[in-house]
């Protein structure tokens, strides 16, 4: 069986977060869900972070490594995120990751699952 850790942390303000962390969230979540279905051993941890830690939200690890240095020829990359300008009251840069010719702001359950696969680190606890 294979064993896998993901971590996903995000910005959180009085409990809440931008809407591109909740998007990924639901999306690692739905990453997880379909790997254990698989028959993988999934561990999730949910990282909240305050506004000084803000260049590592939206960041997803698995088994320590970010999905962008798993992922050939990912990066990653930021751009505004209004939502998070919202909750702390000004301009705000937020993690991205371009993969295949695309930015993605949330990042979608697919590209978790295709870095899971491909991660050579092995989880340790």
């Amino acid at each position: 069986m294979k064993k896998i850790k993901l971590e996903w942390r995000r910005l959180t303000q009085d409990g809440k977060t931008c809407d591109r962390c909740s998007d990924t969230g639901w999306e690692v979540r739905r990453a997880a869900s379909d790997l254990r279905k698989m028959g993988w051993e999934v561990l999730l941890n949910e990282i909240p972070l305050d506004e000084k830690n803000l260049d590592q939200s939206n960041i997803i690890l698995i088994n320590g490594v970010p999905i962008e240095e798993i992922l050939p020829g990912a990066k990653k990359s930021e751009n505004c995120c209004a939502s998070c300008g919202d909750m702390l009251g000004a301009p705000v840069m937020c993690r991205t990751v371009k993969y295949n010719g695309t930015t993605h702001e949330a990042i979608p359950a697919s590209m978790i699952m295709e870095a899971a696969a491909l991660c050579k680190k092995e989880f340790s606890e």
